[in-house]
């Protein structure tokens, strides 16, 4: 190779070589920091893409999430309620029994009257009050739709059961009484049908809330195995990393020191000419 001060052509192989180093040194260092080791298009824009894809699909699982969680809350709300009334319609076919008596004096009969008159009015202030988000599934007789999959095309219906006092599952009317041994027998009836009644339409609640419970629990597993399959794809493995940043450490100070040697050859011309 001819000596000459014009051109250097080993600086030149020099620092190409240094300048490569240092864009890998700056690559390493990013997926360190960040822990990906494609974190955006320009890394790898098929596997970004797909990851992406993904992030969306885990998004729009959160968004589920929060439906289902949503018709949970209103189910089990009507659930309690419902239950509740079970009880006290229990409790009303003991007083419509009693006051069915025969041997039950006019008093005892008003007595057990004014217990019977209580607990279904009490049975009208837990419906009337059974609402979660303002949603009250044994009030209006109106159900809804949740949502079960990322796209919104599958959905989980949740129906209405009407435990209003007078309606087609609480059979009880509204000023139904047992003041009379007579009213109390065709009570006893009313009661004992709408006992069955109540609790069909529990089990009916309790069988979507089971649903409900099973569609969260595979949408939080379909979310983790999302989430575990974008790791695969994009996330850096730190061990290798690190071995990559101190091995290119290395080749950057030699990298410097061959630079240092080229720029130093010129200086050898000079002895020609002492």
């Amino acid at each position: 190779m001819a000596l000459g001060v014009n051109t250097n052509v080993g600086a030149m192989v020099a620092l190409q070589n240094l300048s490569k180093t240092n864009r890998e040194l700056e690559v390493t260092q990013g997926r360190i920091n960040t822990g990906l080791a494609v974190a955006g298009a320009k890394d790898n824009g098929g596997i970004y893409a797909i990851a992406q894809a993904m992030r969306s699909d885990v998004a729009s699982l959160g968004a589920v999430g929060q439906s289902l969680g949503r018709a949970k809350s209103v189910v089990d709300v009507a659930l309690a309620a419902g239950e509740s009334i079970s009880d006290l319609l229990v409790q009303m076919k003991e007083k419509a029994v009693a006051a069915a008596d025969a041997s039950t004096d006019t008093t005892a009969r008003s007595a057990l009257n004014e217990d019977f008159v209580a607990l279904r009015k009490q049975i009208s202030s837990i419906v009337s009050n059974a609402a979660f988000n303002g949603v009250n599934l044994i009030n209006t007789g109106t159900g809804f739709q949740s949502l079960a999959s990322a796209d919104g095309s599958s959905k989980i219906s949740v129906n209405a059961e009407n435990l209003s006092l007078g309606g087609s599952i609480i059979t009880i009317a509204a000023s139904g009484q047992v003041n009379t041994q007579s009213a109390a027998s065709t009570m006893l009836s009313t009661v004992n049908t709408s006992l069955t009644n109540a609790n069909r339409a529990l089990a009916r609640l309790g069988s979507v809330s089971k649903r409900l419970d099973t569609q969260m629990e595979f949408n939080s597993k379909v979310s983790d195995a999302l989430k575990a399959g974008i790791g695969n794809l994009v996330d850096a493995d730190l061990s290798v990393e690190s071995a990559r940043l101190q091995s290119l450490q290395v080749k950057q100070q030699l990298g410097l020191q061959a630079l240092s040697i080229a720029n130093s050859a010129p200086q050898t011309v000079l002895s020609l000419f002492r």
